[in-house]
């Protein structure tokens, strides 16, 4: 799906008492949790803890910047990971936060940073089982670009 970063992007409006925090040591065992709690829901890959913080220093693709938190009175809550090619690596929304625009807002910020480094649109992949997902992808703009059949494992 690919959103383009032209005229029209939306301001996040954020719910509840979240705030956007930077990616940190103190914080990433539990951004990594996270990560590991939506490949559960919905699939995808996260590494092993230790060569995902490694990917920080040394994949090109991986930016602390681009790593968006978001957290509530309990902890992290939300996270997008995107690589620096404009790509949505991996977006998960904590269930206790579930439909409440989360996952809209944290879309709506990255798109902004995104826009703001010069970049014309954002991708990413999503399952075609996953419903959820994909209706706030395209609540957020996005539209299908092409589809791949998956190889059978």
């Amino acid at each position: 799906m690919r959103r383009e970063l032209g005229p029209g992007l939306d301001d996040p409006r954020w719910p509840g008492p979240v705030r956007l925090v930077e990616l940190t040591a103190q914080n990433a065992l539990a951004v990594h949790q996270l990560l590991a709690l939506g490949r559960e829901y919905s699939g995808g890959q996260v590494a092993d803890y230790a060569t995902w913080l490694n990917a920080f220093e040394t994949d090109p693709e991986f930016d602390q910047a681009l790593c968006f938190v978001v957290e509530d009175a309990l902890g992290v809550v939300a996270v997008a990971q995107c690589w620096t090619s404009a790509f949505i690596r991996n977006l998960v929304v904590h269930p206790r936060a579930h439909r409440q625009g989360l996952g809209l807002a944290l879309l709506n910020q990255l798109f902004a940073v995104f826009r703001q480094r010069g970049e014309g649109y954002v991708d990413l992949k999503v399952m075609e089982s996953n419903l959820g997902a994909r209706r706030l992808y395209e609540r957020a703009g996005m539209q299908y670009i092409q589809r791949h059949e998956l190889e059978p494992r």
